[in-house]
């Protein structure tokens, strides 16, 4: 198949049902014991960060100068 020769609205459907086909498989994908290492570091270093991120309406009225 050639994607090329799809409409934009075919590839739309196509890329979501890849992408329900991996999301359905998630629980399959295997992480390997470094993986699993950098992913605990940054899960605690989350909990312990008192200011983990600005709430969406603030940044939005940063990006818009509003």
């Amino acid at each position: 198949m050639d994607i090329r020769n799809l409409s934009a609205s075919e590839r739309i459907l196509l890329a979501q049902k890849l992408w329900d086909s991996v999301h359905d498989a998630a629980n399959e994908i295997q992480v390997t014991p470094a993986q699993r290492a950098v992913l605990d570091q940054r899960l605690a270093a989350l909990e312990l960060d008192a200011h983990p991120g600005d709430d969406w309406k603030d940044v939005r009225r940063r990006i818009s100068g509003a």
